[in-house]
């Protein structure tokens, strides 16, 4: 039942609880007790907006990979706040493999990304090495399976 609850808020974060609680066959108070539950146990985070980009002038979005020259916590600790405060900077995933970081930046296009190097990732103490790809085309974007 609360993977059904799930399904419809992800479709629709703004339903009704009726609205909910009909699709999944339950009235709207034990819906609004199951989504309570779903919330107070970290299953649901928060409710959000999905923004275009495009229509908000970022039309690019880039995929740097990042390599450090330490791994100390400290390091780590300093470069996620550094990130942080970096508005371009919309995902920002420790990882395994050739490179430590992979950042998703959302800039209007290669002039703004090179702005955005000049000024800011190219600031960072610490990086070695950094690597970016342009998405030319996003082929899935989706919510987690439920």
């Amino acid at each position: 039942m609360d993977r059904k609850i799930l399904r419809v808020l992800q479709a629709d974060a703004r339903a009704s609880l009726q609205a909910i609680g009909q699709a999944v066959g339950l009235s709207a108070s034990p819906c609004w007790e199951r989504i309570r539950k779903l919330e107070l146990g970290g299953v649901i985070e928060g409710y959000t907006v999905r923004l275009n980009p495009q229509a908000l002038g970022l039309a690019d979005t880039v995929l740097v990979q990042v390599t450090l020259d330490s791994h100390s916590d400290n390091t780590l600790e300093k470069f996620g706040e550094v990130l942080a405060a970096i508005p371009e900077v919309i995902e920002a995933y420790l990882v395994s493999g050739d490179y430590d970081y992979l950042l998703r930046v959302a800039v209007k296009d290669t002039r703004d990304y090179e702005r955005l190097l000049r000024e800011q990732l190219y600031k960072i103490r610490g990086i070695r090495h950094s690597k970016s790809s342009f998405v030319l085309r996003t082929l899935k974007k989706a919510d987690l399976p439920i």
